[in-house]
């Protein structure tokens, strides 16, 4: 499973840092990253970070927000700076998990963390 956590309520400008740790039967993750879904919106991707630390973006996040990992601890950080009201979203992490004595990579969510920035 993963467990998320980090969101809550800040000013615009602030800054924010969301842990997601996966646990389990994990044999390894291949790419992990955040996802966000504002109200009335579709859920759109915010950044992924592969094993070997290859990074994507959203352009509206590019400068402002870094993704990280640590592969030893199976967990995903997102750091969030320069926070926007266009930034309030619930932000999802995902993981491409291989379990032990798994075949396949499956997809796996957490269960989203509210972030709210205010004007």
């Amino acid at each position: 499973q993963l467990q998320a956590s980090g969101g809550g309520l800040v000013q615009a400008g602030g800054s924010l840092r969301l842990p997601c740790a996966a646990s389990g039967r994990i044999f390894v993750i291949n790419v992990m990253g955040y996802y966000r879904q504002a109200p009335g919106k579709q859920r759109e991707l915010v950044a992924t970070i592969t094993r070997g630390g290859s990074l994507n973006y959203a352009d509206s996040v590019k400068g402002r927000f870094t993704i990280s990992r640590d592969n030893a601890k199976n967990t995903v950080y997102l750091q969030m700076n320069s926070l926007k009201p266009e930034d309030t979203a619930v932000y999802y992490c995902n993981a491409d998990v291989l379990i032990l004595g798994g075949t396949r990579f499956d997809d796996y969510w957490g269960q989203g963390t509210q972030v709210t920035v205010s004007s």
